[in-house]
Formats: structure tokens, sequence, C-alpha cells
């Protein structure tokens, strides 16, 4: 029997930096099919989405926040005292009309489904008849079809470039491009010392399922498909994924998954339940966000201190 490692899911150093440009305005950004134009850098910004937020926390802009919202569980803790700072408008997502009480000269979203198309807040042209420039992060627009499957399909594998591009234009449009590159950085060498921590570990035939999610236990679970982040995650750390469905994904308790797998029949007698290689997850370290990379980390630590057949 293939070895069989499985991700459980609820929820430094850098180089020597050369000065980056400063932001010449007005600024064209194109965006997930838009031409965004910025007069001067935003001194007030909505974030819908953990990720977009923390990102913008990040980048040293959080004086710019003046909302909040879709929140999936607790700020990361090094941004606590800003963000209670902060107005929360929704833990879901907000209405339009409170998102533009808040008079944002930017709205930066994680997900299209929010603001998009067909989304739930508003479309990008609600917002942009107010000029109010909405940014989606590329990671949920390029190589992806939000308008099939319930979180979309992914026409194309996901691309850690995106994220990247995201720090790189929004520190651009916020004029901090020092801090972006420097973060960008801090991010590319915590990746490859994930891969370095697993590497001698023989995973070439290891294989690993990643459960999200499931509304109800005797129900259908939500799983990894075969291009999105997770799938990434495990390819880069040299994991293969037994989905291969292209659908992406909602988080429960993990405690409830965990007394399912090693109760029920047939997953009590899996090789990973058997040998309790079970791994949790923050349900932010599978989304594209700055967590992905401690998700990162935290699996290739795991692992690496697995004994595995080779």
């Amino acid at each position: 029997m293939l070895p069989r490692v499985t991700a459980l899911l609820t929820g430094i150093g850098y180089c020597a930096l050369a000065h980056a440009a400063p932001t010449h305005y007005p600024l064209i950004v194109e965006n997930c099919g838009s031409s965004l134009t910025f007069q001067q850098a935003p001194a007030r910004s909505v974030t819908i989405g953990q990720a977009a937020t923390e990102m913008l926390y990040a980048l040293g802009v959080g004086d710019k926040v003046v909302g909040t919202s879709l929140w999936f569980n607790s700020v990361l803790p090094q941004y606590k005292t800003q963000n209670d700072r902060i107005e929360r408008l929704a833990n879901n997502e907000p209405s339009f009309e409170a998102v533009i009480a808040k008079r944002p000269q930017l709205v930066a979203a994680e997900l299209e489904w929010v603001v998009g198309p067909q989304g739930v807040v508003g479309t990008r042209e609600q917002f942009h008849e107010l000029k109010i420039p909405t940014y989606l992060l590329p990671s949920d627009c390029e190589g992806k079809d939000n308008l099939v499957g319930a979180d979309g399909t992914r026409l194309e594998p996901f691309r850690i470039e995106t994220i990247y591009k995201s720090i790189s234009q929004l520190a651009q449009i916020f004029d901090v491009q020092d801090r972006g590159q420097q973060l960008n950085d801090e991010l590319k060498a915590r990746l490859a010392k994930s891969v370095a921590t697993v590497q001698g570990k023989g995973l070439k035939q290891a294989s690993a399922l990643v459960w999200f999610s499931s509304s109800e236990m005797a129900s259908d679970p939500y799983v990894a498909g075969h291009k999105g982040i997770p799938e990434f995650m495990l390819q880069t750390l040299g994991l293969s994924n037994v989905v291969q469905s292209d659908e992406e994904w909602p988080a429960d308790d993990h405690e409830k998954k965990l007394a399912f797998l090693r109760s029920d029949p047939v997953t009590r007698n899996m090789d990973a339940v058997k040998n309790n290689r079970i791994i949790i997850l923050d349900a932010l370290a599978l989304q594209a966000s700055i967590r992905m990379f401690d998700g990162l980390e935290q699996l290739a630590t795991a692992i690496d201190g697995y004994d595995l057949p080779k």
C-alpha cells in the first residue's frame, strides 16, 4: 500500500534590497480584466476578504484601511492591535451600502464571487460608477472561471506568481514598493526553506488527500482539486494529490473530522489514519494568502518528522 499523508483542514530570511522607484501618478493598473486609475495613493480603503486585509497589513498600510469584512478566523497575532482599531463591517460579506458609506478610494477583494459579474456585495461596474476602484486578488481570477461550479473551476493550475503579483501591485498602488519587494523576497525564502526541509524524504511514492470541509459528516466532503492552491503546495513538497477534479471549493470543526476518520470502518483502515499521519492546517493556509507560506512550513515540518516508506 502506498504511504499516504492526509492533510486535514479547518482552520526568514531575505536578500538585501535595492530601493524601488517611487510610484508616478496617475497610475494605471491592469487587474482581472479592468483598468484601474489612481491619481494618488489611496488614503481610505475597504477590504472584503481576510487574505486581502492581512496582505495590506503586511505591506504596512493598515493605517489606510477604514473597514474590513469576510473573516474566516482570527487575524494573525502580529496585526491584532492594529486590526482591533479598524471597523469590521461584517464577519461575512458586507452590504454594498456599508462599503460605500466608508467613502473608500479602493476596495480590495479576495474573491470574485463577492465583487464580480455576479458579486454578492456588488459588481465592479457598480463601484466604478462611483469612482471607487476595485482590486481583485489575481489568484482568484487568472486562469479560473468563477461562473462554473460552486467555488469556480480552475482552467489552469494555480501559480504562486499571482500572490507575488498581488503584493507588487498593491505596493505600487500605495507607493510602498520597497516593502512590497522585501515581503516577496521573505515569502520566496520561506518557500525555498520549506522545500529544503523535506528533501531526501523520498516522497515520490507518497500521496495525500486534502479534506477542507463538509456540510454534514454523512455528506460528501469538500476536498482539494488538482489545479488549486493545495495541489500547488503538495506538488511543491513532492506529494501527489489523490483527487483529480478541477473543482475548487467553505470550514468546520476539525475534531469532528478526526473522530470520523478514526471511527468510520473504511477511513480508520487508511494507512495515514492508522499511523496518525494527519496534519491540521489553518483554513487560510489553503487560500492564496500570505498564510499559505505558514501552511507550507507546517506541512514540510510535519512530513519531515514522519518515517515514510521509500
